[in-house]
């Protein structure tokens, strides 16, 4: 098994976890193109799949002119010129109308110390200093939301076959047992492929229920129930199992697997997604929503065609995340011919080189 792209296209790992943020609504007052195209932007990215985001011209003026007579969003952002005093004076007028919960985050052009201090006396939840990316304003947003009191947030890691039959289960299943034995951390291993996940069997359970009853029972999903459904397998290692039956149809929409997967990600700290080799618009929404992707192939050219798809599609999806990692598993397999692991990584490569160049 060859694990991971030769350097030259190592995947790379993200600075800084950043949680998604909740089900809010945003509306940002730009005074530069730079910056509206900059908020737009963050709306790409995965962890602000359930924020209503509006973007328009103008300060703190226009900003003060839009909520006179209208209900305040759960977030302002504004950026501010270089007048400070005109800025605090707006500000404390703004503050008549804005709802109580309102957060408001100001994007200014100076290092101003005093500005600062003066900002945080109104209450105002985050100053950031241009010029910003992408990711200074979804880290300053997700801050506003972070709960102090709570521990981090656990990463998630879905494996996902190019094709069907390369052994993705088998390396997520392993995965999540040298996770939990070998490094000690609570791990939750999630079936995924309800009507045949093999799962249970590899570590030989029986559990009587399982991710069905959390997805079928939302109106009942709490993190009790998610802790009575998981089975223990080994020290640190935990599965939510499928039913692994045909007694009923497994057809969901694209939002029923949020409510688990945010419970998960609140109370466990690494998950590991078992998803089977199928595409539609739940199995889209968790690689998209996944802190790390896994790919696996076998070195064979429908692997290769499938991987190339899937590179793309996810690269599109997370354009502020790292590269998946790409697994070749069953090399070396007596008559059948197979593409060297250079090679399929090459051809990957420029692939991604092209798709890269086509969009620029």
């Amino acid at each position: 098994m060859t694990t991971g792209f030769p350097d030259s296209v190592a995947p790379s790992a993200s600075s800084e976890h950043i949680a998604p943020l909740p089900r809010v609504s945003i509306q940002a007052f730009c005074e530069s193109q730079e910056l509206k195209q900059i908020i737009h932007a963050t709306q790409s990215d995965r962890r602000m799949a359930k924020v209503m985001l509006k973007v328009q011209d103008g300060g703190v003026a226009a900003c003060l002119e839009a909520y006179r007579g209208a209900a305040t969003p759960n977030v302002i952002i504004i950026e501010a010129n270089n007048d400070r005093n005109g800025l605090l004076l707006r500000l404390d007028e703004l503050a008549q109308y804005c709802d109580s919960g309102t957060r408001v985050v100001i994007i200014g052009h100076t290092n101003d110390v005093l500005l600062y201090r003066e900002l945080l006396k109104r209450g105002v939840s985050e100053y950031l200093i241009a010029p910003v990316d992408v990711l200074d304003i979804i880290s300053a947003l997700s801050g506003i939301y972070a709960n102090v009191d709570a521990g981090p947030l656990g990463r998630t890691v879905c494996v996902v076959g190019a094709k069907g039959g390369v052994g993705s289960s088998t390396i997520s299943h392993n995965l999540a047992f040298l996770i939990a034995t070998q490094m000690g951390i609570a791990t939750t291993l999630v079936d995924m492929d309800l009507p045949f996940g093999t799962a249970a069997l590899d570590f030989n359970q029986d559990p009587p229920q399982g991710i069905a009853e959390a997805v079928f029972a939302p109106d009942r999903l709490d993190v009790n129930m998610v802790d009575r459904l998981v089975s223990k397998c080994a020290e640190n290692l935990n599965l939510l199992a499928a039913p692994a039956t045909l007694e009923r149809c497994y057809d969901f929409l694209e939002t029923d697997f949020d409510g688990v997967a945010d419970i998960l990600r609140s109370t466990t700290p690494i998950t590991v997604y078992d998803v089977p080799h199928t595409w539609n618009a739940w199995t889209r929404r968790i690689l998209t929503a996944a802190d790390e992707v896994v790919l696996v192939c076998s070195p064979d050219l429908a692997n290769l065609r499938n991987a190339k798809t899937l590179l793309d599609v996810l690269k599109l999806a997370r354009p502020n995340d790292g590269k998946p990692s790409v697994v070749l598993n069953m090399l070396g397999v007596a008559k059948r011919p197979e593409i060297a692991p250079a090679e399929f990584a090459r051809a990957l490569v420029e692939k991604a080189k092209r798709h890269y160049r086509t969009k620029q």
